[in-house]
């Protein structure tokens, strides 16, 4: 079948906006560029090898993937700066990995010496170089490590064979973790050990660039397309969305309410409010609830109901989420589709 427009598409589809979309990727770059900051753009937003291209075009310096099955994809796809900001544990997984590095750039994080000592078997096995980052553990408290230890397991790093200590990586990297930052550099200036790449994450650190200076590189996904999430925390607002789920009225028979063809399976199950999506056209409409394929929408605000086959388009609370649930974007300008994506790493997860 021929799309020509966004009228020949089934619903639920997954629609960006191309303007928008180019013009969140000039703008992220633009913010790197004046701190002198590399921008490393993560992947797992839209896991499209052709929206990663388009931002190395504007600049960006390499790519980040979440997982060793997303950049051997991207890989394969061309691709040779690689980060992985991600334990990788297990024989399987490590030993794709040192396959992965032997035709690529792969940066990996650590942030424990049974991390280390896993992948550096899996690297001489191969007879490849892992570049290793450690994380510091940040006010988000997820993976990372101490001061201390981080500068363990640098010489860890910098003592074995086939790795190669590349830096620091934290996430999220807010202005509050600047004085562990600068310990942790400290320790490692101290011991002669040098840092190449201190690299920051996360959407709502981009507002804290400036506040650390340390920085040389920043890894953000989900400001490719923008989502509800973001619009939330005041990054930015609806109009810099790209990303709609294109979605059709199935049933209007009782007062204030009606059912779309869009559930969890398709705009995933994520809430903001309650709701887990924002109405373009009504956004006094609550979109309240979700089955796999029914989504219910309280439009009690208003006096009339949409009509059953009306169109609707849901901006998703998390972009990367609806992204990984479908096997195709179309990209738009106005009503016509420009381009027809692969989600060529979707459900790649490990």
């Amino acid at each position: 079948m021929t799309f020509e427009t966004v009228h020949d598409l089934e619903t639920p589809s997954v629609l960006i906006d191309l303007d928008l979309m180019e013009a969140n990727i000039v703008t992220m770059q633009s913010r790197c560029d004046a701190l002198g900051i590399a921008f490393r753009p993560h992947i797992k937003t839209h896991k499209i090898p052709d929206i990663a291209r388009r931002q190395l075009e504007a600049g960006a310096t390499g790519i980040a993937c979440q997982k060793v099955s997303e950049a051997e994809v991207f890989a394969e796809a061309g691709f040779d700066d690689i980060q992985i900001p991600y334990n990788i544990v297990g024989a399987r997984k490590t030993r794709r990995l040192a396959a992965l590095a032997s035709s690529a750039k792969v940066t990996v994080t650590v942030d424990s010496q049974a991390v280390i000592d896993g992948i550096a078997a899996a690297a001489q096995e191969v007879g490849s170089t892992i570049h290793m980052m450690v994380e510091l553990v940040s006010l988000g408290q997820r993976t990372g490590t101490t001061p201390e230890a981080a500068l363990a397991l640098a010489k860890r790093i910098g003592a074995t064979d086939n790795l190669r200590f590349a830096g620091l990586m934290i996430y999220p990297s807010d202005a509050a973790i600047r004085p562990r930052l600068l310990e942790t550099l400290a320790l490692l200036e101290a011991a002669g050990i040098a840092v190449e790449v201190v690299s920051g994450g996360g959407s709502g650190a981009i507002s804290d660039m400036h506040l650390l200076p340390e920085l040389t590189e920043m890894r953000v996904g989900t400001c490719v397309f923008w989502d509800w999430n973001s619009v939330s925390a005041g990054y930015v607002g609806f109009d810099k969305c790209a990303m709609r789920v294109r979605a059709s009225v199935v049933s209007a028979n009782e007062p204030g309410r009606v059912i779309l063809d869009s559930g969890s399976k398709s705009i995933q199950s994520e809430t903001i409010e309650g709701q887990f999506g924002y109405m373009a056209e009504y956004p006094a409409a609550r979109l309240y609830k979700v089955n796999e394929e029914h989504g219910y929408v309280d439009f009690s605000a208003y006096d009339s109901l949409p009509s059953v086959g009306e169109i609707a388009h849901i901006i998703p609370v998390h972009t990367c989420v609806v992204a990984n649930l479908h096997n195709q974007l179309y990209g738009v300008r106005g009503d016509s589709i420009e381009v027809i994506w692969d989600v060529a790493a979707r459900g790649l997860v490990w």
